[in-house]
């Protein structure tokens, strides 16, 4: 255990100088790839935004106070270093301002987090940024899977290192099949996280965790020299008219006889968040005090079989809260990504934990999954629920690609 980390629900919620501490936490609209508000829009550009978003949240901050930013991202050109690090210059980041990408597959927004608070308990930086962005238009596909390998690992005699590169549509049939989720459940449990997200967005429940972006948009394929500016307010990839029946009709799109669909299985996306992270004592110092919205109480990772990655928050969640010593029944939301439906049902039935608690706002198959930004999308819209809902505990989970888990808990202030 951690110094820093007094184990414990008493001492989580304990209000300590040593606390890692959350001033800000933002994101994006999260809109379709190729078909969305951003299909025209760069990464870096959205990270630019939020950014610049989370400067003018924290105006009491001085900007050269701020020592590093992390931030999450997976299919992006050069790892998105260069370009991150322009953007957030633009944004009105000081030169002085460290920056550095983060990628661990589908966890990354959450690992920038981390990474960021974990610098902070060692004394290493007082202030920095964890955030993530993505845009799945520009770069899905051929950088999603490697095509040159070191060809030992194409015809590696374990069979684990082999099924790192199986097709995520794949690994979810696997855990449907090896653990009797049916299509009827999928389906179901998809229309409700579209209904959460419609339900949320019409009541404005939204509208704290996300900063509007104005962008360029090329209404005509063939003609890219039209070009019109639009302003991104909203995720535009709720379906409110979801629902079982309809999504009953969709095919497989993975495997043939399969059972998961473009319908129950989470969108690709494009997006950005990031969160403003310091010591309690370094607020306090700087008379920021009033401005903390949360903290950060810890994480942790767990690998597992690469062909069932979906299992990965079943095996993660238990490690945290045995890390942290805080029992099941003391969350009060669990954000659980929603990569497909078939893992997040194995998650919460294998946990035993009340769906009406698990992304209460929708999950990725409403929200979409900009995989680098995920982590922090999901930490923009935790906290204001939690203090909307006055739950003192939440989880942020989610499985990764290759096979792993990730979870992190999040304490309301």
């Amino acid at each position: 255990m951690a110094a820093f980390l007094q184990k414990g629900t008493k001492n989580i919620l304990q209000k300590n100088p040593h606390d890692i501490v959350f001033l800000s936490a933002l994101r994006t609209p999260v809109t379709r790839a190729k078909k969305g508000g951003f299909k025209d829009a760069h990464d870096h550009e959205l990270l630019a935004h939020v950014l610049k978003a989370t400067l003018a949240a924290n105006p009491n901050l001085d900007p050269h106070l701020i020592n590093d930013i992390q931030i999450g991202t997976v299919l992006s050109e050069l790892g998105g270093h260069k370009a991150g690090r322009m953007a957030a210059i633009h944004a009105g980041v000081p030169e002085t301002v460290a920056f550095q990408t983060v990628n661990r597959a589908c966890s990354s927004g959450l690992a920038a987090i981390t990474g960021v608070a974990h610098a902070i308990a060692v004394g290493q930086i007082d202030i920095g940024i964890g955030g993530g962005m993505e845009s799945m238009t520009r770069n899905y596909g051929s950088r999603a899977i490697p095509t040159q390998l070191w060809e030992e690992l194409r015809e590696s005699p374990v069979q684990n290192a082999r099924d790192c590169v199986m097709s995520m549509g794949i690994t979810a049939e696997n855990v449907a099949e090896r653990y009797g989720v049916s299509r009827a459940d999928q389906d179901a449990f998809a229309a409700r996280s579209h209904q959460k997200a419609a339900k949320a967005q019409r009541e404005g429940l939204f509208d704290k965790e996300i900063v509007e972006v104005t962008t360029r948009w090329h209404p005509d394929a063939e003609k890219p020299e039209t070009v019109d500016e639009i302003t991104v307010r909203k995720d535009d990839g709720i379906r409110p008219t979801s629902s079982a029946e309809s999504l009953a009709k969709m095919k497989p799109a993975f495997k043939a006889d399969g059972t998961a669909t473009a319908g129950n299985s989470s969108q690709v996306s494009d997006g950005a968040a990031a969160t403003l992270m310091m010591r309690r004592s370094t607020a306090s110092a700087l008379g920021l005090e009033k401005d903390i919205i949360g903290k950060w109480a810890g994480t942790q990772v767990i690998g597992c079989k690469p062909d069932e990655m979906g299992i990965g928050p079943a095996l993660a969640i238990p490690k945290l809260l045995d890390y942290t010593g805080v029992s099941k029944e003391e969350i009060g939301i669990w954000e659980i990504n929603e990569a497909f439906a078939s893992q997040a049902i194995y998650c919460v039935r294998t946990l035993g934990i009340d769906e009406d608690l698990v992304n209460p706002k929708g999950g990725a198959i409403a929200l979409g999954h900009p995989l680098g930004a995920t982590g922090a999308r999901q930490l923009a819209t935790l906290l204001p629920e939690m203090e909307r809902q006055g739950k003192e505990m939440g989880v942020i989970s989610m499985c990764i690609g290759t096979g792993m888990g990730m979870a992190s808990l999040i304490v309301r202030e």
